[in-house]
């Protein structure tokens, strides 16, 4: 899927219960696939508590006699990620424990694996630096598996991300998907991915002799649920995590909701891994695959209300 242009920020943010959560200026990660800002009207959701479904994982002796002999002696994968990304993975409110869907995955591969996982936070743009220089073993931050990427690491794909509508709580609208958009009123964040989509689909719904879709471009996703909020839209555009994680949290979980179905034009987030790596390549594909069949990844994705973004296998660059 397009990547955003527009600039990212964070910061943390402290919400009842000891919540915390990592805000951005768009879907997480550069990649523009799930993090969030606050949502508009404050309120949270509790954060998922995994850690018995995660401890109830068994190692699988042959995966662990599989690994690289530095992973083996180290009993550790070294995994870079951008800690900033909620519900993808984002800070717990210590500041310093790393909490999301993909850190529960991970923890549940190296569970799986006989190994721990330590986290090292570092810029988006220097993950796969990182990984190529040897610094980490593998990388896990909402990165867009792509055939541009593939030229420089291999990836094994964990979720399919997309283009996801999210509506007023109970859908006042009755829109059911991109087709039910036509002569509505909806809002994008400018230069995104997401505005792209809502020209060409409003150019859709005019060939087909329905009226067009008046589209409102914003400079931040608060400005859109204000919007959407109010009535002035009857849709937002967003990545599958973010549009979850707004609608689990903003007002806690009574403003808005998501419009069931797959992800639109989605697309596979991939844990990175150098070329000459496949040996761990190989070993954390196999230990995703046995999560998915044991029903662990399924259990991890429903708790944080992400299941729509599953994958049925774990493929080897399977992005386009």
């Amino acid at each position: 899927m397009p990547s955003p242009s527009r600039t990212r920020a964070w910061q943390a943010v402290l919400l009842t219960g000891a919540l915390a959560l990592v805000t951005a200026a768009c879907g997480g990660g550069p990649d523009g696939a799930g993090g969030t800002q606050q949502p508009a009207g404050g309120g949270a959701s509790p954060i998922p508590d995994n850690a018995a479904l995660i401890a109830a994982v068994k190692p699988d002796a042959q995966l662990t006699a599989a690994l690289p002999p530095a992973v083996t002696q180290a009993k550790t994968l070294h995994l870079a990620s951008n800690i900033q990304s909620a519900p993808n993975n984002f800070y717990s409110s210590d500041g310093k424990t790393p909490i999301g869907y993909e850190v529960d995955l991970a923890k549940a591969i190296g569970a799986k694996l006989g190994v721990s996982v330590s986290y090292q936070d570092m810029a988006f743009g220097s993950l796969i630096t990182s990984l190529q220089s040897g610094r980490v073993d593998l990388t896990m931050a909402a990165m867009n598996d792509t055939k541009e990427r593939q030229q420089q690491i291999d990836f094994v794909d964990y979720f399919s991300s997309g283009i996801t509508i999210m509506v007023r709580k109970g859908n006042p609208d009755g829109i059911t998907g991109p087709d039910t958009l036509c002569g509505k009123n909806i809002a994008v964040v400018q230069g995104t991915s997401h505005q792209k989509f809502a020209a060409a689909q409003s150019a859709k719904c005019t060939q087909a002799g329905k009226p067009a879709i008046t589209v409102t471009a914003t400079d931040s996703d608060t400005q859109n649920q204000n919007q959407l909020r109010t009535g002035r839209v009857a849709a937002i555009l967003n990545d599958l995590p973010s549009a979850v994680y707004i609608s689990r949290t903003a007002g806690d979980g009574k403003f808005f909701e998501v419009v069931p179905g797959a992800p639109i034009e989605g697309g596979p987030y991939g844990i990175g891994f150098t070329k000459t790596n496949t040996k761990l390549r190989d070993a954390v594909k196999q230990a995703l695959t046995e999560l998915i069949t044991d029903g662990t990844y399924g259990k991890i994705l429903q708790a944080w209300g992400v299941e729509q973004g599953a994958v049925k296998e774990a493929a080897v660059n399977g992005g386009s």
